[in-house]
């Protein structure tokens, strides 16, 4: 029986993990959970797994939940605090990082430090600390498993592989929902045009990433520190079906690819069971009904995120963590009516433009970093206002 943290266990990572363990209640058992806002979600969720301790967002939503769970409700924590308990909880071993954004850092490190291995779908915390994390890993001894289907697909197909054979790696994109779509007429696309992905159904923030293909950037960036191979040996292919969720070039030729239908429970499932595979309640892959695969090249000037991520990596120091800060600032103002989609990418690189850069040797001066960032986009933001 495996016991498991949960961070961020009402997004959509989050209620999938605990749709596998509902599946496989044998062979693993909830010990904490965190969330924000959704405090009907988490309550159900507190029913139905019965965790020892849960974290919220502040002192008035613990306050809201405790009344509404009454006598057996379990510790309800909050705040930074709520999360670094529920992470580095003694009975835990492995810690599944599902938080969005730059706020899954500081409880992912923790864990870390607490020795839990790490099953991360936070690709933040790579990108904004990567050679922190990487040494705490190392130094601790714990096993990284990723949650991305991407970088899922290429630890899978990596397997038995020597890496001094890899020639590339291609991590696949759907393209988002304006991949067809004249440039000319992205600047007039509304928050709801872009939250319609066609293949994933994912939370509002990583959708607004896939539509500006940000979210492929920072998954660039997650790849060079998971896999350890500089930004030339990593490639992106617009893939729409979905279908191939990456792909290793080696040095004779040969591609590899690992394939599926979009379900995030599959790549979820291989990191809470390692090495083993769970058989799950999923539709068989059908290529003949499919009918076909297709790829091709994106178009930097359609994704101006995505040359930015690229950037920012070559760049090295704290400017993935200035590219994370902004890109986050700018989908709020996107997604609150504040600027349009086209500016996301400016606001980004104005920021990016503005910053003296570094090499962090500490968890603090990436969040000092991620901070004047923060400040900086929104002044920009305000400047185009």
């Amino acid at each position: 029986m495996k016991k498991i943290a949960l961070l961020g266990s009402t997004g959509s990572i989050g209620t999938s993990t605990l749709e596998v363990v509902a599946e496989h209640s044998d062979r693993f058992q909830v010990v904490t959970l965190t969330a924000g806002n959704n405090l009907e979600k988490l309550e159900q969720q507190i029913r139905q797994f019965r965790p020892q301790a849960v974290s919220v967002l502040n002192a008035e939503n613990a306050k809201i939940l405790r009344r509404r769970l009454g006598q057996g409700a379990p510790e309800i924590l909050y705040g930074i605090e709520g999360l670094i308990a529920c992470a580095t909880a003694t009975d835990a071993e492995l810690l599944v990082s599902a938080i969005v954004g730059a706020a899954g850092l500081v409880p992912t490190m923790a864990g870390i430090e607490a020795g839990k291995d790490i099953a991360l779908a936070n690709k933040e915390t790579l990108v904004m600390a990567g050679a922190l994390v990487l040494a705490a890993v190392a130094r601790k001894g714990v096993r990284l498993y990723p949650v991305d289907s991407e970088h899922s697909a290429i630890f899978q197909v990596m397997a038995g592989q020597r890496r001094k054979d890899i020639r590339r790696l291609i991590l696949t994109a759907s393209g988002g929902p304006f991949r067809s779509r004249a440039l000319a007429e992205l600047g007039k696309v509304t928050p709801a045009d872009a939250l319609n992905h066609p293949n994933w159904r994912m939370g509002r923030k990583i959708t607004i990433d896939s539509a500006t293909m940000m979210n492929k950037g920072l998954e660039v960036i997650e790849a060079h520190w998971l896999f350890d191979l500089p930004a030339e040996q990593i490639a992106v292919h617009i893939h729409p079906q979905s279908i191939v969720h990456s792909m290793v070039e080696y040095v004779d030729g040969s591609v590899i690819a690992q394939m599926g239908i979009p379900d995030m429970k599959t790549p979820i499932a291989y990191a809470l069971s390692h090495p083993e595979r769970l058989p799950l309640k999923l539709p068989a892959l059908d290529l003949c009904a499919l009918g076909k695969l297709t790829f091709e090249q994106p178009d930097g000037h359609r994704f101006a995120c995505l040359p930015l991520a690229y950037q920012a990596l070559e760049a090295g120091g704290a400017a993935p963590a200035v590219l994370n800060a902004a890109n986050e600032v700018s989908v709020e103002a996107f997604l609150a009516g504040g600027i349009g989609f086209l500016d996301i990418p400016h606001v980004i690189q104005a920021t990016l433009d503005r910053h003296h850069n570094h090499s962090p040797e500490h968890v603090d001066e990436v969040l000092r970093a991620d901070r004047w960032a923060r400040n900086t986009a929104r002044r920009v933001i305000d400047s185009i206002n």
